[in-house]
C-alpha cells in the first residue's frame, strides 16, 4: 500500500530488450507536487524509464504505483498523467485554442466548459490573446507554453517532460527554465523531468536522480548532489570538478594523509570522506573550481604552485587552467581577475606566468575508487 505522501512509486522496476538490460531494478518514491528530475547521459536508460511510467513500454519486471493504484499494466490513455515531448507535437493546422482544447474534446467535455478552461489556462501561461493564432506564428517559447497548457488543462496528477527544452536556443532555454519552475509551483502538478543537461536539473528541481547505465547513482536535492556526491560518477557528471588520484597512507589522526600519483602528500580531514577510509585505499579527491583561489596568503588554505595554462572568458563564469604538480587544475575567477592576469602576461611577455593557488581541504570530497 503506497504512502499517501507519494504520488508515484516504482518497485524493482526493470526493462530488458533481448540480451540488453536498459533499466535495472529501480526503486523510486516521488512526492505529490514535487519537481523531480532524472539526469543522465545519452543511453543511460532515462527515456526508457519515462516511457514505462507513461505506459508506452511494458516493464520486464517490477511495479508502477500511481496515486495509490498499481498502473503497471494500465494503458497510457487510462493513466492520470500526461506527457510533453521534446518536439512538442503540436498540430500546425490548428489554432492555439484548438491545440489546447484537443484533449478536452477527446474526453467528451461540453463546448462551454472547454472554452472556459482554455481561456483560463492560456491566461495562466501568459498566452491570453493568442487563441486564434496558428502555432507556426508563435515563437519557440510560446510553442513551449502551448504544449504545457495542452497537458495542464487536463489536470493530470503527474506531468512527464522528455527533454522539452532541447530544441530551443540557449537564451530561450535559460528563460524557459525559470518559466517552467514558476508554472510548476503555480499549478502544483508533479513534474517528472528527463534531461541530460545538469544546469536544467540543478536550477529547477526539488530533487534529482542521477542515472548511469540503467541504475540510479544517487538521489538527492541539487545542493546534496553538488556539495556531497556519493559516487565518482556523480562527482564528475554534476558540475565542473578537478579530480586528484591518491592513496591513503596514514589514519593516525583526525587529519588523514594521502599520497598522489605524482608523489605529493595531501592532508585531508575525515569530513571529506563519505565512508570511513582504509589504509592503502585508492581514492579520488574532488575540488570544485570555486574551491580554488589564486592567493599567496597562507591563511587562505593549502598551497599549490603552478603555471597559468589557459584563461577562459565567460563573463561571471570565467575560469583559468593552471598546470601544477597535481595535474591541470581548473578554478573560477572573476572577469577583473582575468583582466589582471592578461596584463601580467603582457608585462612578463609570457602566457605561462607563475601563480600561487590555495585550496580549503574542508571543501574537498574524497571517494574510494576500485584499483
Amino acid at each position: 500500500m503506497s504512502q499517501p505522501d507519494y504520488i508515484l512509486q516504482c518497485h524493482e522496476l526493470g526493462k530488458q530488450f533481448a540480451k540488453f538490460t536498459a533499466v535495472y531494478n529501480l526503486n523510486l518514491n516521488i512526492h505529490a507536487g514535487e519537481f523531480f528530475s532524472i539526469l543522465g547521459p545519452s543511453g543511460c536508460g532515462k527515456t526508457t524509464l519515462l516511457r514505462m511510467l507513461a505506459g508506452f513500454e511494458s516493464p520486464t519486471h517490477g511495479r508502477i504505483v500511481l496515486n495509490s493504484l498499481d498502473v503497471t499494466e494500465t494503458p497510457p490513455n487510462k493513466r492520470p498523467l500526461n506527457m510533453v515531448f521534446q518536439h512538442l507535437a503540436l498540430f500546425p493546422n490548428m489554432s492555439v485554442a484548438d491545440n489546447v482544447a484537443f484533449g478536452l474534446k477527446q474526453r467528451g467535455e461540453n463546448d462551454h466548459q472547454i472554452k472556459i478552461k482554455v481561456q483560463d489556462i492560456l491566461r495562466r501561461v501568459d498566452l491570453k490573446g493568442s487563441e486564434t493564432k496558428r502555432t507556426d506564428q508563435l515563437s519557440g517559447g510560446q510553442k513551449q507554453r502551448v504544449a504545457l497548457a495542452r497537458s495542464l488543462v487536463l489536470e493530470p496528477k503527474v506531468l512527464l517532460l522528455d527533454e522539452p527544452l532541447g530544441a530551443l536556443d540557449l537564451k530561450l532555454r535559460e528563460q524557459m527554465k525559470i518559466e517552467l519552475k514558476h508554472l510548476q509551483k503555480e499549478f502544483g502538478t508533479t513534474f517528472i523531468y528527463i534531461t541530460h543537461d545538469q544546469s536544467e536539473a540543478l536550477m529547477m528541481s526539488d530533487r534529482i536522480a542521477v542515472m548511469n547505465a540503467g541504475r540510479f547513482e544517487q538521489i538527492g536535492t541539487p545542493t546534496e548532489l553538488y556539495m556531497r556526491p556519493s559516487t565518482p560518477f556523480v562527482a564528475e557528471f554534476v558540475g565542473e570538478n578537478n579530480s586528484i588520484v591518491a592513496k591513503v597512507v596514514d589514519l593516525a589522526s583526525s587529519t588523514l594523509s594521502a599520497v598522489t600519483q605524482q608523489g605529493e602528500t595531501l592532508s585531508l580531514p575525515r569530513s571529506c570522506f563519505q565512508v570511513e577510509p582504509k589504509i592503502n585505499q585508492s581514492i579520488k579527491v574532488y575540488l570544485r573550481p570555486e574551491a580554488l583561489t589564486m592567493s599567496s596568503n597562507p591563511i587562505d588554505g593549502e598551497p599549490i604552485s603552478g603555471k597559468l595554462n589557459e584563461l577562459l572568458f565567460d563573463g561571471a563564469a570565467s575560469g583559468a587552467i593552471v598546470s601544477t604538480n597535481l595535474g591541470d587544475l581548473r578554478l573560477s575567477i572573476t572577469p577583473n581577475q582575468l583582466s589582471d592576469l592578461q596584463l601580467k602576461q603582457r608585462a612578463e611577455r609570457s602566457s605561462r606566468i607563475a601563480v600561487d593557488l590555495r585550496w580549503d581541504p574542508n571543501q574537498a570530497i574524497a571517494l574510494g575508487v576500485s584499483g
